[in-house]
């Protein structure tokens, strides 16, 4: 347990931190972890709201975690809850009031909500102490509901919240609640510029860049372990590889349609078009003011480079397509990046791409099956693809299927 003086401390501290992270699944995992510890709390979820309901987003749950095998992580369904006083986080979201509860299990009928039990039955696990408060905006707003489950003592006994964390938790959850708007709108400018690129090419959809964005975070997360690096350093480049990743093909924007909506494959002229799309995105972030550009800069002119130097654009000046000085093969094309030339960053984003190019439907091709897919990405280990962080991503389809399944493709 914290005492006050230094959870005051931790809670200006970890204001800060969360205020600094831009993209909104990052935010809204971090703010949870730093909730859960604020209070000791064993588990917790988040809700975003949206209309009349909300909408589950994130869950951590420290006991189910440590029945994981290492370097796994929990598995959740997205679901809705209405914004009503049927259920915990609905009241809360209803009333903007902090609910805590010292048992769910011993709810009288005072209150106007219930517990739903359905979870503990499924899991396992057995639900006691509740701590559920509203995130609001300076206009007193709700939106989204934060709710902590079983506190615990120093021991890991199970506990109840205490009354006298409650303002912490409510000056932390005002301060998350602002960071949310302001990252939901950094995602909506990206997902606004994702537009436009769909609106040339119709499989450049918000979908696809989600899941690929998510596949990358996912496999640069597990490649970091691998590699030791420190968790400040992972958590800093979580964050930009989020929303970097989402802008991968962005440089289609600058493709003809005749190209881009082809219902065919393309020629090898047309080919040749299509490849300017790397550095032509790369050219929207030239100007690298923040590690966030020079992030972009790096997915878009890399993420179609192959491990065994076949791909493209290779050494390039991207500002005007030409080779670099040496870099000229005899086909009048720049050499290909090979090997560990190619950033970390552009090797990641090369294979969630193709996973999910494969996976989903094109206008020349159904979708494939998924072990075609993982049949032919096996064929091109060590050749497409980077074979340790190939093995990597397969050791991870676990999470890559949720991922999905988070982020289906929609008919408008």
């Amino acid at each position: 347990m914290i005492d006050e003086k230094k959870k005051f401390q931790e809670v200006l501290n970890v204001g800060l931190e969360v205020i600094q992270t831009r993209d909104i699944d990052i935010l809204l995992e971090r703010i949870l972890t730093k909730a859960r510890y604020l209070t000791s709390a064993d588990a917790g979820s988040i809700y975003i709201k949206e209309g009349d309901t909300l909408l589950f987003r994130y869950t951590q749950n420290e006991t189910l975690q440590k029945l994981l095998p290492p370097g796994k992580k929990l598995i959740y369904s997205t679901f809705t809850v209405p914004v009503n006083s049927q259920s915990i986080s609905g009241y809360v979201a209803d009333t903007g009031r902090v609910v805590n509860i010292e048992n769910v299990y011993d709810l009288t009928d005072s209150v106007p909500f219930c517990f739903d039990p359905s979870y503990d039955r499924l899991s396992g696990y057995r639900t006691q102490s509740v701590l559920c408060f509203p995130l609001k905006t300076n206009t007193d707003e709700v939106i989204g509901v934060l709710q902590l489950i079983n506190a615990t003592d120093e021991l890991g006994n199970i506990i109840p919240f205490q009354p006298e964390d409650e303002p912490f938790v409510v000056h932390f959850a005002n301060n998350a609640a602002i960071a949310i708007e302001r990252a939901t709108m950094t995602r909506d400018i990206i997902l606004r510029m994702i537009k436009m690129a769909e609106l040339r090419d119709p499989m450049e959809t918000g979908a696809h860049v989600n899941r690929v964005s998510s596949y990358s975070v996912e496999l640069y997360e597990a490649w970091a372990h691998l590699k030791g690096i420190n968790r400040a350093e992972i958590e800093q480049n979580r964050d930009i590889l989020k929303m970097s990743a989402m802008l991968h093909d962005v440089g289609k924007v600058a493709i003809t349609d005749l190209i881009l909506k082809k219902p065919a494959r393309l020629d090898t002229g047309e080919f040749e078009i299509m490849k300017q799309h790397t550095y032509l995105g790369a050219r929207l972030f030239a100007s690298q003011r923040s590690d966030f550009d020079k992030a972009s800069f790096l997915v878009t002119l890399n993420h179609h480079e192959r491990w065994d130097g076949q791909g493209y654009p290779g050494f390039i000046d991207y500002a005007t397509g030409e080779p670099l000085l040496g870099y000229k093969g005899n086909d009048g094309h720049a050499t290909g990046k090979k090997s560990e030339e190619i950033p970390v960053f552009g090797r990641i984003v090369a294979i969630c791409d193709v996973f999910d190019a494969l996976s989903s439907g094109r206008s020349y091709k159904k979708p494939w099956e998924e072990t075609r897919v993982l049949e032919t990405m096996a064929s091109e280990k060590g050749q497409h693809f980077d074979p340790e962080m190939l093995d990597l991503f397969f050791s991870n389809l676990e999470i890559v299927r949720n991922i999905m399944q988070l982020y289906p493709e929609t008919k408008e």
